[in-house]
């Protein structure tokens, strides 16, 4: 167990599998598609790297899982969804039965599904707890934490889609350590204008039209991971969030803004959006921003406007 805590840094997968296209656009969101998966916390964080009731207690606390999943021509038809947590990340869609764990199973409709789940306190078939099943499993043995694979597998007609988020348990090896939080986006501007949740502005022509998130810089936490080389040696880090821009119509130049570059050159949260050549009828579009703080956490926005030609 002490080796099983002994883990440093934070990492977050996020992946969806679905029959698409080859020539289909990521951003342009026009059939059944799991667009982000969050956990609020972030990790499960043991507040000791010993091996004490109270370490384990904490690593076995509630978490709710959330899933954002959009349908757009679907109707409103049910989405039946089941989700599982694995022992092995390679395994993108749980398919190992002897090691993995039944979190929850129903039936939903499109929008955001919100599950309270137990994942640190599950067991494998043999009676082996899950997470020191996923430690056998990392080829990694816990560097970067012990990254347990939460599946969701969602299913809309003849559509079906898996979505992977790795859930980090860890503890504090070095002074300074804390859990994360996920990241929040205070809003979005729609051509210079402030753009709410409530409010459907509307905009004509070809554009193309400047979206923009409000501000981050201050929102971004610098945090504390131990070094490669010395577990005691504190690194001191800042967050560099990232956005993954999505609407039902149109595309977007970039599709993904912010990250920090080679150079250490921050990226900004601005990017364009037009509607395709051939303009079609006016209609009502709607836009999703997802946000990774590449920590681990993630949340999202969503938005709407009435385009006309």
């Amino acid at each position: 167990m002490k080796a099983f805590m002994k883990c440093w840094g934070l990492v977050l997968a996020l992946g969806a599998v679905a029959c698409v296209d080859p020539k289909d656009k990521p951003d342009l969101v026009h059939d059944f598609r799991v667009l982000g998966l969050s956990t609020e916390r972030p990790e499960l964080y043991a507040p000791i790297c010993e091996l004490t009731d109270e370490a384990i207690d904490s690593l076995r606390s509630e978490v709710t899982f959330r899933a954002l999943m959009v349908d757009p021509n679907g109707q409103g038809r049910p989405i039946q969804y089941t989700l599982w947590a694995c022992a092995d990340a390679d395994d993108t869609t749980c398919s190992d039965t002897a090691n993995r764990v039944k979190l929850a199973e129903g039936s939903t409709n499109e929008g955001e599904l919100s599950l309270a789940i137990h994942p640190g306190d599950t067991t494998a078939e043999d009676g082996t707890p899950l997470l020191v099943r996923v430690k056998e499993k990392d080829p990694y043995q816990g560097l970067g934490g012990v990254r347990m694979p939460l599946v969701l597998h969602a299913k809309a007609g003849n559509e079906e889609v898996y979505a992977q988020k790795l859930m980090v348990f860890w503890c504090p090896l070095v002074e300074g350590m804390k859990p994360n939080v996920n990241p929040t986006l205070p809003g979005l501007r729609l051509e210079g204008e402030s753009w709410s949740a409530s409010g459907v502005p509307e905009i004509r022509g070809k554009g193309p039209f400047v979206l923009q998130a409000e501000d981050v810089s201050a929102l971004q936490e610098e945090y504390i991971v131990p070094g490669l080389r010395e577990y005691q040696q504190a690194v001191h880090l800042k967050e560099s969030w990232i956005i993954a821009w999505y609407a039902t119509f149109g595309e977007f130049s970039p599709q993904v803004t912010g990250g920090t570059d080679f150079g250490g050159q921050a990226g900004r949260h601005r990017t364009e959006w037009e509607p395709p050549e051939e303009l079609g009828e006016a209609r009502d579009v709607v836009f999703w921003a997802v946000v990774r703080d590449g920590r681990g956490g993630q949340s999202w926005v969503s938005r709407r406007l009435h385009w006309s030609p």
